[in-house]
């Protein structure tokens, strides 16, 4: 039974990822103006001030948004091929089952790094978008989503 759990979490993060990045892709232009919002620095009333910079150019803000597109269909996909090679190896020996798990893993992995790495990092740490509703509201989610996906990512990594 716990192989088919694992096998059925893989899928359901390959899942989350895919209509992460479809939603993204069909509300486009929403997404860009989220990323360039955010990335623009703008609102900012509690930490005014940065050590660094803000990001303003739409060519930039698009190549962002892009990069997070391209992240969540790769961890979606990655995540499926695991789905589907953990479901080959269902009735394998612990051994071959265990050894099946890459995919699962790397798709979970990079599931983190996006919501924890760019949102968390980058969005709400470099960016500070806590200091903005809707960013407050989306690093919120994204610190919910990269523990899920790390949770995901724990029960498919315990040994068979």
């Amino acid at each position: 039974m716990n192989r088919y759990i694992k096998i059925a979490l893989a899928a359901f993060a390959s899942l989350f990822c895919l209509f992460y990045a479809f939603q993204n892709m069909a509300n486009l232009g929403a997404a860009e103006w989220f990323v360039g919002t955010m990335t623009a620095m703008e609102g900012h009333e509690y930490y005014p001030n940065t050590f660094a910079f803000a990001v303003k150019s739409p060519v930039l803000v698009k190549t962002m948004l892009w990069i997070i597109i391209l992240l969540e269909v790769a961890a979606g996909l990655l995540a499926g091929k695991g789905a589907i090679d953990l479901f080959g190896r269902r009735n394998g020996s612990s051994d071959e089952f265990n050894g099946a798990k890459t995919y699962a893993l790397v798709g979970t992995g990079l599931a983190v790094v996006i919501w924890f790495g760019i949102f968390g990092a980058f969005g709400g740490a470099f960016f500070q978008m806590w200091q903005v509703e809707a960013g407050l509201n989306a690093l919120r989610d994204a610190s919910f989503y990269a523990l899920q996906h790390g949770a995901v990512w724990l029960i498919i990594r315990a040994d068979d």
